[in-house]
């Protein structure tokens, strides 16, 4: 399975929809993504993985690093990992991942992209 990444605005956030597996050969794309938007100057990411189905080490990696750019240039990140829905069985295999190692906390995450680009929205807790 590949990657695919669609790239969208909404409410000023660039919104990287990520669809498949989320691994060693694939997390490049991810990254670029990320340094794109940045290098185009935007500064408000969220990365919707409620279609990614699969993310090891490496995708996680790939996290940390958005999230550790993103806060050097005074950005933020937001992911989407759906609780509930038609992909909650897809993105739960990232919240567990990200559960398991422990990085869970690290990030914002949010339901859906709508929550996520809304500036009223809470995180949901880790």
């Amino acid at each position: 399975m590949t990657l695919k990444v669609e790239e969208s605005e909404q409410a000023g956030w660039t919104v990287l929809r990520v669809s498949g597996e989320l691994d060693l050969l694939t997390s490049p794309e991810v990254r670029q993504g990320v340094h794109d938007a940045v290098a185009g100057g935007r500064r408000d990411v969220v990365l919707d993985l409620s279609r990614v189905f699969f993310c090891d080490s490496s995708g996680v990696g790939v996290l940390i690093a958005a999230r550790r750019l993103l806060h050097s240039c005074r950005g933020r990140l937001r992911i989407v990992l759906p609780a509930r829905g038609a992909h909650a069985g897809a993105g739960s295999h990232v919240n567990r991942v990200l559960a398991a190692l422990g990085v869970r906390r690290l990030f914002e995450v949010y339901p859906d992209v709508p929550s996520a680009v809304d500036g009223s929205s809470q995180p949901l807790s880790a």
